[in-house]
């Protein structure tokens, strides 16, 4: 759950944290997309950066939207992370009239910057909010992250050509490639193994990263905008179900659930290593 606003722990032990809690909110709620959700956790920490709830108010922090919204539970768990929900909240996850459902609502007060779940909308908000901190002198950076199976959808596209367009530099899109959609490999539907290329034909700056490796992320995220007065595409290649061994590059956990056995496995797992 929530760690210490002046906890020192590294960005591994983070991750596995956040790693526990989707975990645990998932088994205990009964609801699927683990897999999607273990996968993008290193991505949503690094778009997050270290900003916490004190920080809430103001410029001081990037704002991030979650686009592939069927990994609320990895969005809600850096949140709790980060102390915007709380450990009693997060234990309401799914519950009816929950300001926690299975995929994210719009909630300023917990840090939630976009309703989504229906594919393909979040970079189309992102770059209207991109485009409106420029406009309004905001001094902050637009994240939003999306899976590769998402880019199939067009409107990605039309926010795609838009963005370099108005020079929105101050915009970062987050591919969590995993190389899965919801029923077969990404390649098997519409390939799109060279999305960095797609984007910097569209007139972004791009870069290719391993999506789970700490020293590797850092390095990119600290030289954002990756070239000035474009916007960037982090082509972050991860594997669904990171994390767990027997959950790894295996579809069946976009929509399963663990059984006792597999969740007490999973979490000894997680403490192991």
């Amino acid at each position: 759950m929530s760690q210490n606003n002046n906890d020192n722990s590294s960005f591994s032990y983070l991750a596995q944290q956040v790693r526990k809690t989707i975990l645990t909110i998932s088994y205990e709620k009964k609801t699927p997309h683990i897999g999607s959700a273990l996968s993008c956790v290193e991505l949503l920490l690094a778009s997050y950066g270290m900003w916490n709830k004190n920080q809430i108010t103001g410029n001081a922090r990037n704002s991030v939207i979650l686009s592939k919204g069927h990994a609320a539970t990895a969005l809600y768990s850096v949140l709790n992370m980060k102390g915007m929900i709380t450990d009693k909240l997060i234990t309401k996850y799914a519950d009816p009239w929950s300001p926690l459902p299975e995929h994210p609502v719009l909630n300023e007060e917990l840090g939630i910057q976009a309703t989504t779940g229906s594919l393909g909308h979040g970079l189309s908000i992102g770059t209207g909010l991109a485009l409106g901190f420029r406009i309004n002198n905001v001094k902050k950076n637009m994240f939003v992250i999306m899976s590769d199976g998402e880019c199939n959808e067009g409107s990605v596209w039309e926010a795609a050509i838009f963005a370099p367009s108005q020079n929105l530099d101050n915009l970062t899109v987050v591919i969590d490639a995993n190389k899965w959609q919801a029923t077969d490999r990404s390649t098997n539907i519409i390939s799109n193994q060279a999305l960095s290329g797609i984007f910097k034909s569209f007139g972004w700056a791009s870069v290719n990263v391993d999506g789970h490796d700490e020293r590797n992320l850092s390095d990119v995220f600290s030289k954002l905008p990756l070239e000035r007065g474009k916007p960037s595409a982090v082509i972050g290649h991860t594997v669904k179900g990171k994390g767990i061994s027997f959950m790894e590059d295996d579809n069946n956990w976009h929509y399963r659930t663990p059984t006792d056995s597999e969740f007490n496995a999973a979490i000894r797992e997680l403490e192991t290593n």
